[in-house]
């Protein structure tokens, strides 16, 4: 597969470096969402922080599906001691993380659906906002429940209403109808509010460091921020109607 087809590939190359010198960036994402993980998005630190109560110390093994620079594996790894594994398309965020995290870590390039890992070789699997990049979701989960160990874990925060179309609630997502086509029973909790609410700091945080972004000659960035959060201007209800953004954990 020619990587340059996929959905945003070449927007992420760019994206990575501009991630790794921008401390307009870097203090943009510490204030909208409460750690620097390299966000392009909306996984802000609190649903992060419901990742830890899955990862049972320092012999699990952790994979995270679009890990980009690997910022947030190795946030999870020191509040736990665990390995770490993650694969991303973009060859520039591979290169990042390979560099930052050296023990008890293994990245690789890789795309949704090519990428193979043993069977049972994982006790948690993360996606951060990347489910969306499968091209067959039903076989994509499939491939997961192989990877995980009996009991793991899937933690997937996914949206819908800008990749993804809106469907009516959180069990007629596309990944929902995935998990029970594979027989993976699951827990979803709605966390659109909270979602509407952390828009509105990024707005802010964005505004903040608009000069910074301007003078690190990284204007285009700034604006890309702004459109992402233009739906805020709109009040909730209207948000709710046309977006939303739900946790799932299932277990195998």
């Amino acid at each position: 597969m020619n990587k340059k087809d996929l959905l945003f590939y070449d927007a992420y190359e760019e994206f990575y470096l501009m991630a790794e010198k921008s401390r307009a960036f870097q203090l943009f994402c510490a204030e909208a969402f409460g750690e620097d993980f390299s966000q392009d998005g909306f996984s802000d630190i609190s649903q992060v922080n419901m990742i830890l109560p899955f990862i049972a110390g320092e012999n699990a093994h952790i994979l995270d599906i679009g890990c980009g620079n690997g910022k947030m594996l190795g946030y999870l790894q020191e509040k736990t001691g665990c390995h770490i594994h993650g694969f991303d398309f973009s060859e520039n965020a591979i290169k990042a993380a390979a560099q930052k995290y050296t023990r008890r870590a293994d990245f690789i390039a890789g795309v949704i659906g090519e990428t193979e890992y043993a069977p049972e070789s994982f006790d948690v699997i993360t996606s951060m906002d990347t489910m969306y990049f499968a091209k067959d979701m039903p076989a994509f989960v499939e491939q997961i429940k192989k990877w995980l160990k009996p009991g793991g874990v899937l933690f997937a925060a996914y949206q819908e209403g800008d990749v993804m179309p809106k469907t009516a609630d959180e069990t007629t997502t596309v990944l929902a109808k995935a998990l029970r086509q594979n027989s993976l029973q699951y827990e979803v909790k709605n966390i659109s509010l909270q979602t509407y609410r952390m828009l509105k700091r990024k707005r802010e945080a964005a505004l903040k460091y608009e000069k910074l972004f301007e003078n690190e000659g990284n204007k285009s960035w700034f604006d890309m921020l702004l459109w992402q959060t233009e739906c805020i201007t709109e009040p909730y209800e209207q948000f709710s109607a046309k977006m939303a953004r739900y946790i799932y954990t299932a277990k195998k």
